[in-house]
């Protein structure tokens, strides 16, 4: 399922159909005729130097609403994932936030997606502060090293230990940190002390973009169906190897077949 927003418009319409082409339900999208415009990127296909053109001139995602958001439909939910950039502007920021608590009431599982733009946020600080209250009331936090940077700025500037990190969040609702690091794997931190790593699978990589959805993607698909975190970080990374060795985005995001084939293919390789 999807909560969002995108314009009355032909591209809104055209997002909305691919989406529920891809069975995705629509029950919490929106639509916005304030004049708003559904967000467009151009990106390059290439493995590095890549440059990606958003245009985001009042985006319609930033235009929900607190009172758009159904709890009904989040407690029907397994998890509520958040990806940051919903908290960047009223009133979208509330509504995440509401999101949220929502979910928190409802014993819904809350996945904080960091996912930072620095476009999107007036400082480093104005972010900080509310990716700090996001992660206070989410159950897992994903994010890379430059978005922890960010997120402590206020608390804890020029911190590059991930263990210091990884204690400074793993408090109120959060039990689980992912601190991805590129090419050198990422550290999982739990509440209850046990922590581990996972390496990357090396591809031939097409271009940058597309590899963070497919990590969180393989880990939060593996939680839903009942396996264990060791494996779902596992499966995330091979998702996000196959995704970056592709020439799109969504649809370089691999099948369960498709996942388990790379994965076994790979390790009787090793």
């Amino acid at each position: 399922g999807f909560i969002g927003c995108v314009a009355d418009d032909a591209f809104g319409g055209y997002v909305k159909q691919y989406m529920s082409g891809q069975g995705i339900n629509l029950d919490g999208m929106m639509t916005d005729n304030s004049g708003s415009r559904t967000s467009v990127a151009f990106t390059e296909m290439k493995p590095s130097d890549c440059t990606v053109l958003i245009y985001r001139n009042k985006a319609s995602d930033l235009t929900i609403k607190p009172e758009q958001v159904d709890p009904e439909y989040i407690a029907s939910s397994k998890v509520l994932v958040v990806t940051g950039t919903a908290l960047s502007e009223s009133p979208s920021r509330e509504a995440t936030l509401i999101a949220m608590e929502h979910a928190r009431r409802s014993n819904t599982l809350v996945v904080l997606d960091v996912d930072y733009r620095p476009y999107s946020w007036r400082t480093d600080v104005d972010a900080s502060i509310y990716y700090g209250i996001a992660a206070g009331l989410s159950d897992i936090v994903i994010g890379n090293r430059e978005e922890f940077d960010m997120m402590e700025t206020v608390l804890a500037p020029g911190n590059t230990d991930d263990d210091a990190t990884a204690d400074r969040f793993l408090r109120a609702n959060t039990q689980v940190v992912v601190v991805k690091a590129g090419e050198f794997g990422s550290k999982v931190y739990c509440r209850d002390g046990h922590k581990f790593q996972q390496g990357i699978f090396r591809v031939d990589v097409q271009k940058p973009f597309g590899s963070g959805d497919s990590f969180a993607g393989g880990l939060i698909w593996t939680l839903v169906n009942g396996g264990e975190l060791e494996d779902g970080v596992k499966h995330g990374s091979a998702a996000a190897a196959i995704n970056v060795s592709g020439n799109s985005c969504t649809e370089a995001m691999p099948t369960k077949e498709q996942l388990f084939d790379f994965i076994e293919t790979r390790e009787q390789s090793l």
